[in-house]
């Protein structure tokens, strides 16, 4: 893992929020404020490579300085890349950069939620293994979570006011490049970047 932005501090309660930020949206910002009631930092990590969608529309670099514009504010976010894309690879990533006492949590929304628990990491024991090393705060959008048995335990609901619901990346890149108000959607620090990236200048964007 490598700090573009590193914590300001190595202990306590850590979230990582790993995602494609394409673009970074109030959601996402919401998320990560929502997570900073129960837990001392957070990090917003993107991926090189992403295991269930490939690499396009914003470019790598261009999502990296999107997040610096919305972390630059904000003491208590930080943020990061990371080799791997699985959730498990990351928080590993995580842990050999911080430290191995560190108390790892997930922060993510239902949809990625479900991709955690049902994903086969192809290793006997790795989902129960990924339970001991961290838990996930899943914050219920577009209907409440219902983790499988095993996985509760692991699990807490992150409360996120319901305003939230219908603010995605992929109405955003729509709004932009159709040349329909987009900006109550996505945090202010990042509006010329969205612009820039997005507008109607730009075909389309489909991909999250």
């Amino acid at each position: 893992m490598k700090f573009l932005r590193p914590p300001a501090v190595n202990s306590g309660k850590f979230g990582v929020l790993p995602g494609t930020f394409n673009p970074v949206t109030k959601a996402h910002l919401a998320l990560a404020e929502a997570a900073l009631r129960v837990l001392d930092h957070v990090v917003l990590v993107l991926p090189r490579q992403f295991p269930h969608k490939g690499y396009s529309g914003a470019t790598f670099e261009q999502r990296l300085e999107m997040l610096a514009q919305v972390a630059e504010n904000h003491r208590q976010l930080s943020v990061a890349t990371s080799e791997g894309g699985l959730y498990w690879e990351i928080a590993r990533e995580c842990r050999a950069a911080l430290g191995d006492a560190l108390e790892v949590a997930f922060v993510c929304g239902r949809d990625a939620a479900e991709r955690i628990v049902t994903w086969d990491y192809g290793s006997p024991g790795a989902a129960e293994a990924m339970r001991r090393e961290f838990r996930l705060l899943v914050a219920a959008r577009g209907g409440p979570y219902q983790p499988p048995e095993d996985w509760r335990p692991s699990i807490d609901v992150l409360p996120l006011d319901a305003c939230f619901e219908d603010v995605s990346a992929t109405e955003i890149r729509r709004r932009a490049a159709a040349g329909e108000p987009w900006q109550q959607l996505a945090p202010a620090a990042i509006h010329p970047l969205i612009r820039q990236i997005y507008g109607t200048s730009r075909p389309l964007l489909q991909s999250r």
